[in-house]
């Protein structure tokens, strides 16, 4: 599986080299350029129709994110099962069939059906996604891994700067029917991409006999979690995360408006200071990834996300502002990448699948619930106090890693077999 593993210099070579890497990037930058697109437009464009309502904007979060807690756990077993990369090609291909169904009736019939559009993309993302790990698991060697991992994120970081200026020109240039085309377009040129990826492995009908149902399927990827705590450590941290991110995702635009007192528009900038930290913060977390156990990046990095959570939502403060996203950005990787190091490293390849759909409705699940509270809660307490909940629930997420700290990356073989 892990060939190239060669050291030094030509290392760097043999990753950009792969195969796998190019495709997947290219494939990547399409899908960000269409999925940013879609976010900032359909943020404005919902804004525009509803004057700005807390609860409508909680709606775009909800069905964001609702899907992935509801479908992960079937489509990382399917991930275990079909070919992964027809899987992410047919997904992608779905995407845009939904999309360009979307435009069509944005332009004869209600503008609701816009909230139709993240709903089926981010269904077929439970099985895409899990999918593109297990490939990753089987193309990349494991001394290539950490790399990998920094520069996808490093890619997702770039368009944290450049895709809120893109949605925000595309829709108020052009508006919602071309943002809508734009995103389609976009997702069939990443199923393009992805045709380029390796041939699926026929091998793996040996692996597991599939006579097995698929809820079977499940219950093993159940027990395989169960069996390894660090893995049980991981899915208890990615609860209280999601608790806190769902209380303040959908309210980033009020802390632009209400708070330091700017139009809407200015949220941009926000995301473009949280991104430009994301490079930087990729950057800095590749050269001390070896030096760091998974665990410790990502206890540190929720450890500076209790502060600039607390401080982000009682600032009124421009600059401060300003600093504390910027910091929160610079750490994002390093949360990132220690979540995917520690998920790949203990975890054999036949259950990344599962494992994936086990662990992402932990977060996704948590998430989405206080993500759907958000507007009743901001109707009924301040945005301060929020934002201190936020923070609290991540210190309890840092004593929860803590203990992790002790124990070094545990094998995942172990819990395999049975």
């Amino acid at each position: 599986m892990s060939q190239g593993a060669s050291s030094g210099a030509p290392t760097m070579r043999t990753f950009f080299s792969n195969r796998f890497v190019q495709s997947i990037m290219l494939s990547g930058v399409f899908l960000q350029v269409g999925i940013w697109i879609r976010n900032f437009a359909i943020l404005l464009y919902v804004t525009d129709m509803t004057n700005n309502d807390p609860k409508s904007l909680s709606l775009i979060s909800v069905a964001e994110f609702a899907p992935i807690f509801i479908f992960s756990f079937i489509g990382g077993a399917f991930a275990d099962r079909w070919r992964p990369k027809l899987t992410m090609v047919w997904c992608d291909i779905l995407s845009a069939v939904s999309v360009f169904i979307i435009m069509i009736t944005l332009y004869y019939g209600s503008w609701k059906a816009i909230f139709f559009a993240t709903l089926v993309s981010s269904i077929l993302s439970q099985f895409s996604q899990p999918s593109g790990m297990k490939l990753f698991k089987v193309h990349v060697p494991d001394s290539q891994m950490q790399m990998g991992m920094s520069l996808y994120q490093s890619m997702m970081a770039i368009f944290m700067i450049l895709g809120p200026i893109m949605g925000t020109f595309v829709y108020y240039h052009f508006g919602i029917e071309i943002a809508v085309a734009i995103m389609g377009v976009c997702f069939l040129l990443s199923a393009l991409m992805l045709m380029f990826l390796p041939a699926d492995r026929k091998v793996e009908k040996g692996a597991e006999p599939r006579t097995t149902h698929i809820w079977a399927e499940m219950g093993q990827g159940f027990r395989y979690v169960l069996k390894n705590r660090m893995l049980v450590t991981l899915g208890g941290c990615f609860a209280v995360a999601g608790l806190a991110i769902g209380l303040i995702s959908p309210l980033g635009l009020y802390v632009v408006t209400e708070n330091l007192g700017l139009p809407k528009e200015n949220l941009q900038w926000f995301m473009a200071s949280n991104g430009i930290a994301m490079i930087i913060g990729g950057g800095v977390t590749m050269v001390f990834s070896k030096k760091m156990l998974p665990q410790a990046m990502l206890t540190l990095g929720m450890a500076v996300s209790v502060v600039t959570f607390a401080v982000i939502g009682t600032t009124h403060l421009l600059w401060l502002a300003l600093v504390m996203q910027f910091l929160s950005g610079f750490v994002m990787p390093a949360i990132q990448i220690g979540i995917n190091t520690m998920i790949m490293g203990n975890t054999e390849e036949s259950f990344v699948g599962r494992v994936n759909g086990i662990l992402n409705p932990l977060f996704m699940g948590a998430m989405v619930i206080t993500m759907s509270l958000a507007g009743t809660l901001k109707a009924s307490f301040s945005l301060e106090a929020i934002y201190f909940t936020a923070a609290a629930l991540f210190v309890v997420g840092v004593l929860i890693m803590l203990p992790s700290l002790k124990y070094k990356a545990s094998a995942a073989p172990q819990a395999a077999s049975e």
